[in-house]
């Protein structure tokens, strides 16, 4: 089964920043490298599930015009909140996936360090709203550490081949690692603005 909500409420509990994301260098750098990976400078409408304190939330609300993230635990849903503080149209709110997968279109979608928390069978039920959700011009970055987690009942590895075989779309990315992988997959093979394009 997927890891309940309590599981982060504990981690939550005592620590604000549970997984030091905004100490430890790694951290920094692998969020640094996804920012860098998105090949338009900014989007319409981003959705980022799994936002825990807000940390990767912040730099993706300077690179969107709608930013809307979500987690389970209510604190970490209050920590987001006051980081994106300063960004009105970033909007934070609690939830579990698949279930209360929100409505309305994304021209992009952060599956960031999350999806072994899931079940294969619940991850693939993510998946097929991610891609019913996405835009025309849609993509899906996600980025996962690739070392086993205890009691996770999937590794980073397993959860992106899962999104490569049921997305259907095109793999525009790819880095891996020995700590992390981080893809992306488009409806549109290019990724890039056309009109941000010069010749």
């Amino acid at each position: 089964m997927s890891l309940p909500a309590e599981y982060f409420d504990e981690l939550f509990a005592d620590n604000d920043d549970p997984w030091a994301f905004r100490t430890r260098w790694y951290e920094q750098r692998k969020r640094d490298l996804t920012l860098a990976a998105l090949p338009r400078q900014r989007y319409a409408r981003v959705f980022e599930p799994g936002c825990a304190n807000g940390e990767l939330s912040l730099r993706l609300a300077q690179r969107s015009d709608a930013l809307l993230c979500m987690d389970m635990s209510l604190r970490a849903v209050e920590l987001a909140t006051q980081r994106l503080s300063q960004y009105s149209r970033a909007q934070v709110i609690q939830g579990c996936l698949p279930q209360d997968w929100p409505t309305g279109q994304f021209d992009l979608i952060v599956v960031s360090e999350w999806a072994y928390y899931l079940t294969p069978d619940a991850f693939v039920a993510v998946i097929q709203r991610m891609r019913d959700s996405l835009t025309t011009d849609g993509a899906i970055l996600a980025c996962h550490w690739l070392h086993a987690i205890d009691g996770c009942p999937m590794d980073g590895r397993g959860a992106h081949d899962l999104l490569d075989s049921h997305l259907s779309l095109q793999r525009t990315l790819r880095h891996e690692e020995t700590d992390f992988l981080l893809e992306m997959w488009s409806k549109r093979p290019g990724g890039f603005d056309l009109n941000e394009r010069v010749i």
